[in-house]
């Protein structure tokens, strides 16, 4: 009995003194964050890597179009191509036939 009490009492103390330290290191991570996605540097990668990510997705969907053209139906067939024609030479802002716009 006397074990469990001084168990139950130092887990007490350490989660009233964990809970104050935790806190403080919590707010501090989180500062830590923001600073970090602020960073102009960071921001830019982000960017980069965001915008190389739907190259390479317009790139795939346009392979996985010309692989199973055949097989999708006729009504989506015609989207396919007109994204793989947007892929391949479409602008900046040139719209689909799914109404989003290349940006």
């Amino acid at each position: 009995m006397r074990y469990k009490v001084t168990f139950m009492l130092g887990l007490a103390v350490g989660y009233v003194a964990g809970a104050r330290a935790g806190r403080e290191r919590y707010e501090q991570m989180k500062k830590s964050a923001r600073d970090l996605a602020q960073n102009p540097a960071v921001r830019n990668a982000a960017e980069t890597a965001g915008q190389t990510g739907r190259v390479y997705a317009g790139k795939a969907f346009a392979a996985v179009g010309d692989k199973v053209g055949d097989v999708v139906p006729p009504s989506l067939v015609g989207r396919v191509r007109g994204l793989r024609d947007r892929v391949r030479g479409g602008g900046a802002g040139a719209e689909d036939e799914w109404g989003t716009s290349n940006t």
